[in-house]
Formats: C-alpha cells, sequence, structure tokens
C-alpha cells in the first residue's frame, strides 16, 4: 500500500460574479434590495415621469443611479464591517436613536405595504381577471408561507431571484415591442432637454423610491443575517451592494424605454384611468395587458415581502422575546396591512403621501448616522477597520441630498395636516 495520503474530492465549483464567489444567500441579498424598491410606487413614478419627459428622463435614471451607488455603498459597507443592524448602530452612537429610527421605519413599511397589497391585487386583476379583494388575500397568503417557511433563507433567496428576473425579462419583452427610440434617449441621458426643475424633482423623488426608507437597509440585514458580514467580507458587500442597484437601474431603464416608446409613438396613456397598464396594452394589445399583470404582481408581492422581513428586522434585536416571535410578528405585520386595505378598497392616498414623505426624512437621518459610525467609531464599532476616506465623502455628499430632500418633505406632512 501507499503511503501517500488519498486525494481529497475535487472541491464543487461555485458560481463567481467577477472576484467574489456568488452564493445564494449574496444573491438573496441582493435580489431582496431590488425587489423592494420595484414596487407599485416605482412602476407609477416611472411612468409618469416618462410620460412629463420623454427621453430626458433617461438623465434624472442616470443620475439617480450614481447617488443611489453612493449611499448604498456606506449603508451596506458599515451595517456589514460592524455585523450589526442599523438600528443598534444608531443606538450606540446616540442612545435612543435606533428606537426612533425603528418606529419610523416600521411605519413607513406598514403603510407601504398597503400600497403593495392593492398592487398585488391589481396585478393579478390585470393578469387573470381576479377580483383584486380576492387578489390581495392570497398574495397576502402567499407572503406569509414564504416567510413563514421552515427553510425561511433558501425559500426566500430562491424566490426574490426568480420574481426580479421575471420582471426584468418581461419589461424587456415589452420595450422590444413598443420600439423606443434608444438612440435619443441615450443622447439625452447626457444632454437632457427638459426644464433643470422638473428633472431636479424627478431625481429626488426617483432615489427616495429606489433607497428610502426601508429599502436602504433591506439587502444589508439580511446579508449579516446569513453569516456574510465582517472585515473579511467586505468585496462581497460591496459588490453586493453595487450590484443591487444596478439590477433596479436596469428595470427602471427598460421599464423606462418600454413606455417611453409607447410615448413617442403619440399617444397619451395619462388619459387613462391605469397609465402603466395603458402603456402595456398600447405596445402590444391584450398580450401586453397580461404581461403588465404578471410584472405588477411580482413587483408588489416581492415588495410585500421586502417591506414586511425588513420592517420586522428593525425591532427583532430589542428584545430575545421578538426574535423568537418574529414569524407571527411578520405574518402579523402582512395580516395589518391587508386589514387595512380592505376595509378602506383602496391604498389611503393621505397615508402613502404621509408615507412617501417620512421615507425622505429617514433617509438622511439613518445614512448621517451610520457615517458618523465610520467617521467617528471605526475603531470600536467597526473592529478597527480604516474606512476609505473617498467612500465617506461620496457619503457625505449623497447626505447632503437627502438632506435637502427631506426639508421638501417635511414641508409635505406639514401640509397633509393644514
Amino acid at each position: 500500500m501507499s503511503d501517500q495520503p488519498p486525494t481529497p474530492p475535487p472541491a464543487p465549483v461555485r458560481p463567481r460574479f467577477g472576484r467574489v464567489v456568488l452564493s445564494s444567500s449574496l444573491l438573496g441579498a441582493m435580489f431582496l434590495m431590488a425587489t423592494s424598491a420595484i414596487g407599485p410606487g416605482f412602476i407609477t413614478q416611472t411612468t409618469t415621469f416618462t410620460a412629463q419627459l420623454g427621453a430626458a428622463f433617461a438623465f434624472a435614471i442616470l443620475v439617480s443611479i450614481l447617488v443611489d451607488i453612493a449611499v448604498q455603498l456606506n449603508v451596506w459597507r458599515v451595517i456589514g464591517v460592524s455585523n450589526m443592524r442599523a438600528q443598534d448602530l444608531a443606538n450606540k452612537v446616540l442612545p435612543g436613536a435606533g428606537y426612533v429610527l425603528a418606529v419610523l421605519i416600521v411605519f413607513g413599511g406598514l403603510i407601504f405595504n398597503v400600497g403593495n397589497i392593492a398592487g398585488t391585487g391589481l396585478g393579478l386583476d390585470a393578469m387573470i381577471g381576479l377580483d383584486p379583494r380576492i387578489g390581495a388575500v392570497v398574495s397576502a397568503l402567499i407572503g406569509v408561507v414564504i416567510l413563514a417557511s421552515k427553510k425561511l433563507g433558501l425559500a426566500l433567496d430562491r424566490v426574490l431571484v426568480v420574481l426580479g428576473v421575471l420582471m426584468i425579462a418581461l419589461t424587456l419583452y415589452v420595450a422590444i415591442v413598443s420600439d423606443p427610440p434608444v438612440g435619443e434617449a441615450l443622447r439625452q441621458s447626457v444632454m437632457p432637454e427638459a426644464a433643470s426643475g422638473d428633472l431636479f424633482l424627478a431625481t429626488i423623488t426617483i432615489i427616495g423610491g429606489t433607497v428610502g426608507g426601508y429599502i436602504t437597509y433591506a439587502g444589508a440585514h439580511r446579508l449579516i443575517e446569513r453569516g456574510n458580514g465582517g472585515r473579511e467580507n467586505i468585496a462581497a458587500i460591496t459588490q453586493t451592494s453595487v450590484t443591487g442597484i444596478i439590477v433596479t437601474g436596469v428595470m427602471r431603464v427598460v421599464l423606462f424605454l418600454a413606455i417611453l416608446g409607447v410615448v413617442a409613438g403619440g399617444v397619451d396613456i395619462m388619459q387613462s384611468a391605469n397609465p402603466s397598464a395603458e402603456a402595456f396594452y398600447q405596445a402590444a394589445g391584450e398580450v401586453g395587458m397580461r404581461l403588465f399583470g404578471m410584472i405588477m404582481w411580482a413587483a408588489a408581492v416581492s415588495s410585500v415581502i421586502g417591506a414586511s422581513y425588513t420592517s420586522i428586522s428593525f425591532v427583532t434585536t430589542f428584545s430575545p422575546w421578538l426574535e423568537r416571535h418574529k414569524g407571527k410578528l411578520v405574518t402579523a405585520f402582512i395580516g395589518v396591512s391587508l386589514v387595512v386595505f380592505l376595509v378602506s378598497g383602496q391604498a389611503p392616498n393621505t397615508l402613502l403621501v404621509l408615507a412617501g414623505a417620512l421615507n425622505g426624512v429617514i433617509l438622511p437621518v439613518g445614512l448621517g448616522l451610520l457615517l458618523w459610525v465610520a467617521w467617528r467609531h471605526s475603531a470600536t464599532l467597526l473592529d478597527g477597520y480604516r474606512y476609505p476616506r473617498w467612500l465617506l465623502v461620496i457619503g457625505v455628499l449623497a447626505w447632503a441630498l437627502t438632506v435637502y430632500m427631506a426639508v421638501n418633505s417635511l414641508g409635505a406632512i406639514g401640509a397633509l395636516w393644514q
């Protein structure tokens, strides 16, 4: 017999993204962030601004993606390296701030979830003609089952990836069919022809819709829960955060192109009660309407999952009892959202506006606290990690823009109570 030890079997080949091993948990975190952002509001905002600004909206999309990347790079880096959730970090640097942040996140997430639930019903109505209220109940149950799965990690990761890819693929088909002026959109992405004020409003609005409120933290909290935090995972944290924004940006671009093709053809979709559905119908007829239903449902149900999971993740660290009953809390969160929708018959517009305005306030509060951690507490809370100055600088610049957004949001909140 040979004295040589047996040759070990070859290590299993795992998919790679660039230089980072792309595990299912990293994919799940990435798509949790992306699909949380791509909800009914995302579709409505993109439709409205495309109809108003035409090809010039490409400029707003480009700028928003750059700002979103600056925000996400910092949020994910601080949370990932510290291996602590945002509310716990906030309490460390300013006692009580984490509780305030959690209240804002949960309230905003709950109200937005009413809109997400409403979106699932509208999606199933357009897709198969199911009554929106019944569709909402069915979709809420699907969300509960996914989030209550004993194999939550695997189920959640896979479902979100499938829904994200499905939305992009279906929207891309409609974008091709609608035959948009791609060259004009590319030109105006750097040389826009719309009024600067209109473009600025569109830009800050879609920034808030992409990284505002709970969405900022969705993937980052998922990342550390699945054991991918720590200094040794900085490369994965960075690449996953940027890719999540790029996935969202790709969906925004293909949706923009799908609608732009219809608008450029002279159709006034804003005269319709449902401009987004009208754009898809004009592009691809009855098939387009069914595809719109599938896209709306996928966007809404994935946002239900993202809002519920992330909102509850902001309270479970405050008590072992809350952590033990996380599944029940998620079920209750979805249940309350569903009941509000069923009782009101629609997403309450005033509450949705209030929640949207709160998102604008939450973003600079949470981002500012995390940047403070990076600047002044890296030795204790980031395990001595030397935070890159360039990253801190772009984070501060993005924070300054979010402060401007917050001021406008406070104005909207004040108007609601007049």
